[in-house]
């Protein structure tokens, strides 16, 4: 049985070729370490680390590449983010689709600091409503509210949030703008100047075709003067002091980085950058197209329900379905033990997505389609379920 890979939400799978040649050709060619040596080796290290910020930079249209600080990936990122920039006291609010790796922060930051959040509304499709965003988020907003924090598609549902829009308001009223692109950053074309974003955190392992483990921060100048350390360590720089050094991307870079992780992402980026993201966005509208398309009978029947924005436009390639005659459990175990097809089924980490759209505490089912999804594999997982749903249990 040949497998069928729909689970791109959690991690890119196949990568183009050339990623995992690039990770063993430095662990096997290179192999030394940044900012700790002076020989050749090291200088090709270094190389390689300021190419690949510069390319991060110009991708998401930052401010400068010393601003694209390296980590293990978004949920650090976003833990750099959320603790090196909220004070005690400070307000914060945020959408109701957020993922784990921000509502776990925030928890801890209220439990610790004192930080408090409050969640901008959205329609029943998962959206904050162009043209309502004044309206939905100004509310919301006290004498200590100090950002605003936007998934900008769902880890769920893919429901696209109006980025521009909300940044537009958060420069109006003096806020901070931050954005989680775990599943829009190479499958969305990005402009941090227009959209008015201070920080955004991305992971190089899903839409941006890289390794797992490396992901990092773009901050524009008014973040990254405000940003404090969340580790420390050594850097290889001003090692003659105790303190972090005052400079980007050191000051937020304690200990070695994933090297062969940026060797595989960097030349994951030179393959977005020629293949194009308007085209890669293109195909997962079309697969997403086709596979809504080919459920609509079974969630005209009730075997399904589809939650979620009902235009391509305004969702990512993921597609979660209900299915209330069948444990989804059940269903996600049938379509890989009878078809090869690989889901994810449950609550994605994502809690506070599910309670939006009433599909808390049984999750969903969850397909999502990447770069190298084929049309087959998604009219194949439509047929497949529906077949399960429709066929009594053996």
């Amino acid at each position: 049985m040949e497998r069928i890979y729909l689970d791109n939400a959690a991690t890119s799978f196949p990568k183009p070729p050339e990623v995992a040649e690039a990770v063993s050709r430095f662990m096997t060619s290179c192999g030394a370490n940044t900012g700790r040596g002076s020989y050749r080796s090291a200088e090709e290290a270094e190389e390689l680390v300021y190419g690949t910020r510069a390319m991060i930079n110009d991708l998401f249209s930052g401010d400068h590449p010393r601003n694209v600080v390296f980590s293990s990936g978004i949920t650090m990122s976003l833990n750099q983010l959320l603790y090196g920039i909220l004070k005690s006291g400070d307000h914060i609010l945020v959408s109701s689709f957020e993922h784990n790796a921000v509502m776990r922060p925030l928890t801890l930051l209220k439990e610790k600091r004192n930080v408090s959040f409050s969640l901008i509304p959205c329609n029943e499709e998962g959206l904050i409503e162009r043209g309502t965003v004044e309206q939905s988020c100004l509310p919301l907003l006290k004498p200590e509210t100090r950002a605003v924090m936007i998934n900008h598609a769902g880890n769920v549902f893919g429901n696209i949030q109006p980025l521009e829009e909300i940044g537009r308001f958060c420069r109006k009223y003096g806020l901070l703008f931050f954005a989680d692109t775990a599943q829009s950053a190479g499958v969305l074309e990005f402009d941090m100047q227009k959209m008015n974003l201070d920080a955004l955190a991305f992971t190089g392992h899903k839409g941006l075709l890289g390794p797992q483990g490396i992901g990092g921060l773009v901050l524009r100048q008014r973040a990254a003067e405000m940003i404090s350390p969340l580790i420390a360590g050594g850097t290889g720089s001003q090692s003659d002091l105790e303190e972090m050094p005052a400079f980007l991307p050191d000051r937020l870079e304690a200990g070695t980085l994933n090297l062969p992780g940026i060797a595989g992402l960097s030349v994951a980026l030179s393959f977005l950058d020629k293949t194009g993201i308007s085209k890669i966005r293109a195909h997962e509208q079309a697969l997403t197209r086709i596979f809504l398309k080919e459920l609509s009978p079974l969630a005209e029947k009730g075997l399904l329900r589809i939650p979620g924005p009902a235009s391509v436009d305004a969702r990512v390639g993921v597609v979660s379905v209900v299915t209330p005659g069948i444990d989804e459990a059940l269903a996600a175990a049938l379509l890989n033990e009878r078809y090869g097809i690989e889901v994810r089924v449950g609550l994605h980490c994502a809690p506070r997505a599910h309670q939006a759209m009433g599909t808390f505490p049984g999750g969903t089912i969850r397909f999502s389609f990447g770069c190298f999804t084929k049309e087959e594999e998604v009219r194949l997982a439509a047929k497949a379920l529906g077949e399960i749903l429709t066929q009594p249990l053996e």
